[in-house]
């Protein structure tokens, strides 16, 4: 071989390399932006996730303190029953004194005819 022909397989290899290096070199350059925007996007949907964290335990807390308990209902259950027990109860006793007095209205009508 000559040595123009070395230089021309020599150049060969440089330019095939360079163009290989210039590729690889525009290939990194747009995984490095998609890289970056993958993480933007990474940090806003973290950011949203943790808000939607706090929004939850603070909702959590809001309905624990607002909304009944099993024991609370179980406690007004009771009270509303004791109540309805106390109305039966005069209801009954309402019904003895109307007998009473129909019994006393008819007893007095008797004695008159």
């Amino acid at each position: 071989m000559t040595p123009e022909e070395i230089m021309k397989a020599v150049m060969f290899i440089l330019a095939v390399a360079g163009a290989g290096w210039g590729i690889w070199w525009k290939i990194d350059a747009k995984v490095e932006k998609v890289e970056e925007a993958a993480g933007k996007k990474i940090a806003a949907a973290e950011e949203k996730a943790n808000k939607n964290a706090a929004d939850l335990a603070e909702h959590k807390l809001h309905a624990a303190e607002t909304f009944a308990t099993k024991a609370g209902m179980q406690e007004q259950t009771a009270q509303l029953l004791r109540a309805i027990e106390g109305v039966g109860n005069r209801i009954d006793g309402l019904h003895e004194r109307l007998d009473r007095a129909f019994e006393r209205t008819t007893g007095r009508t008797t004695r008159a005819g």
